[in-house]
């Protein structure tokens, strides 16, 4: 008899996005990061409608079978499509807020883009965010970090941390920025291509790119 538990995650890394389409520039940069933390799992949040945006493309069930697709294909990456389910605007505070009650004992990473956290103090509630995870923020190779800690407001610029130790000494509240390989290209840009006949193949998943040609997305 197998009575084998399986034990909650201690450390979940999160990616939050429209994935308008999830493309290569989304998963791989993940997948690095995730690792170079540690992180056993990398949970996928498609939003439903993004506070920044006035909609998406694709319908919330195509991009959630999408995002979906990739995880198949991976044992790191795994999709919460609680955002999909709120039939409102999604909010990051909120979807924490419920991952930490059902898993009070783990310690969240949320990972951004540089863009993200120089607008970070304009998100809801952008202070319980950090009261309730740790912000990691890819940023280019060889990009200055001085020259975005020169850009950030006083209250983000004293939580920066400078490697991992110092980060995982607290569960939240810290801010680190990762170098990780970037893709250069946007969903913006892939759905232009898209509808202007261009090839765009070699910036997704092969699953990914079958589903927009079978269900002829984003023309």
């Amino acid at each position: 008899m197998n009575t084998t538990k399986h034990k909650a995650p201690k450390l979940i890394a999160l990616l939050g996005g429209t994935f308008d389409p999830i493309h290569l520039g989304h998963i791989l940069p993940g997948q690095e990061t995730a690792t170079w933390l540690g992180a056993s799992q990398l949970q996928l949040i498609p939003a439903h409608i993004p506070p920044h945006k006035a909609g998406t493309h694709a319908s919330a069930k195509q991009r959630a079978e999408m995002v979906a697709l990739v995880c198949d294909n991976s044992d790191v990456f795994s999709l919460d499509s609680r955002e999909l389910k709120r039939h409102k605007r999604s909010y990051t505070v909120d979807t924490l807020r419920e991952i930490t009650a059902e898993q009070p004992s783990a310690d969240l990473y949320f990972i951004m883009g540089m863009d993200s956290l120089l607008t970070f103090t304009q998100w809801q509630d952008w202070q319980e965010i950090l009261n309730l995870c740790n912000l990691v923020v890819n940023i280019r190779p060889g990009y200055p970090h001085q020259t975005l800690e020169a850009l950030l407001a006083p209250a983000l610029k004293s939580r920066l941390v400078d490697n991992l130790s110092q980060l995982q000494q607290q569960q939240n509240g810290q801010i680190i920025l990762h170098e990780s390989s970037s893709v250069d290209i946007s969903s913006t840009q892939i759905r232009a291509k898209i509808k202007a006949g261009l090839p765009y193949r070699h910036y997704l998943p092969e699953s990914v790119f079958q589903y927009i040609e079978q269900h002829q997305l984003y023309r």
